[in-house]
């Protein structure tokens, strides 16, 4: 019976191994004080990983979306804010390369990876308050946009505005973070994800250049450009696995080096406790599972991505509910076990020092910004009626 051989690692792993155990020093301190993680922000400029998903023909590591989210999850596993702000990163550049055309995104790329450059999000669709203006080739960018994660300490930012001269139309840009007019509002106090800086900005006229606008091909102009909000989904499922890895490595830890047996139990250790042990192999299951979905789901959004404009819309139809499927288990089953974790652990781990809960108040705050209820909907649909979902800037 031969082994099945397993996928080379790759080098951008040992080095995200690495950072993150220089992360996980102060990980708890910083969950506590809040801000912008500069000197962590730079040391992801420092190793390279910026450049992960560029190819390597424009200067970059042309790491695949399944080797580009190991290194996500092993962020989150201790520092889940930063995981967030670097995945978004990656999601930001995935959106020139799907949106904009050859000549703007190009470009882009070779400086981000020569320059190790940030990028930052000030997109998100649904808050409409910022507004275009048109003028004889640019036009202007004016309002206020909020969850900007990233924007602070960013080179870059993906910013959009409302066109009512096109009917409400939603006009994207690329544009550089230091640009006059836009204001980054340290205004990010929430339970959670408390270093993603993503609080609000303010847009006052800024200019905007027609090469800076991404038109062509635009969102969802095709199955392929329709890929960035999967992209999106599928790097908060290994956010969430991330999470709750970490989770389930503290509880380990803390079980076999901490915790008592309950005064009640015939255990002379914990690792000897029944109930204890069926609380561990309910994690295991959980991990197993969320583990399963997610590289199934990573496996088909590198062979779309692959397809690039080949990519039919029942492929992409099918990668969505690949990683709808993912993101609920990730969205239950993380939320589950960053709570369960403190009837393995007892009373004394609920120590302010120790801040297990963080885990809970990351994965908490982040699931919220998109409603299971919804991604259940959309599953049930399909399960029920065949019906596949239907892209927008969120599924």
């Amino acid at each position: 019976m031969t082994t099945p051989v397993k996928p080379t690692q790759h080098p951008a792993l040992a080095i995200a191994r690495e950072l993150a155990g220089e992360f996980a020093l102060t990980a708890v301190e910083r969950d506590e004080r809040g801000g912008t993680p500069k000197a962590e922000r730079d040391a992801l400029r420092n190793s390279g990983l910026l450049s992960l998903t560029i190819p390597t023909a424009y200067g970059g590591q042309g790491a695949s979306w399944r080797e580009t989210f190991e290194v996500v999850r092993e962020f989150a596993r201790v520092d889940s804010s930063l995981a967030h702000v670097f995945g978004f990163h990656h999601l930001m550049l995935a959106t020139v390369r799907l949106f904009a055309r050859p000549d703007q995104w190009q470009p882009w790329f070779e400086q981000t990876a020569r320059k190790q450059w940030f990028w930052g999000n000030a997109l998100n669709p649904l808050d409409t308050r910022t507004q275009v203006k048109h003028f004889d080739g640019w036009c202007e960018f004016s309002g206020q946009k909020s969850f900007c994660s990233g924007a602070s300490d960013s080179e870059m930012l993906i910013a959009s505005a409302v066109d009512e001269r096109a009917g409400g139309k939603l006009l994207i840009a690329a544009i550089p973070s230091a640009r006059t007019g836009i204001t980054l509002h340290n205004d990010w106090n929430n339970i959670g994800q408390r270093q993603t800086d993503s609080g609000s900005a303010t847009f006052e006229r800024v200019r905007v250049e027609r090469d800076e606008l991404l038109l062509d091909p635009g969102p969802l102009s095709t199955p392929f450009a329709a890929l960035r909000p999967l992209i999106a989904q599928l790097h908060f499922a290994n956010l969430f696995l991330g999470i709750a890895e970490g989770a389930f490595a503290e509880a380990r830890q803390y079980s076999l080096k901490e915790s008592r047996p309950w005064f009640r139990s015939s255990a002379a250790q914990v690792s000897e406790d029944p109930y204890v042990l069926r609380h561990y192999g309910e994690f295991w299951v959980g991990l197993e599972s969320m583990r399963l979905l997610i590289e199934r789901a990573a496996d088909q959004l590198d062979s779309a991505w692959a397809k690039e404009h080949a990519l039919t819309a029942e492929e992409r139809g099918d990668l969505a509910l690949a990683i709808g499927t993912a993101k609920v288990a990730a969205t239950r089953q993380g939320l589950d076990i960053c709570n369960r974790v403190f009837e393995v652990t007892g009373a004394r781990a609920t120590h302010a020092s120790l801040r297990f809960d963080r885990h809970w108040r990351n994965l908490r705050t982040q699931t919220l910004h998109d409603p299971v209820d919804y991604r259940i909907h959309e599953l049930g649909e399909w399960a029920l009626s065949g019906k596949r979902p239907t892209p927008s800037f969120y599924s």
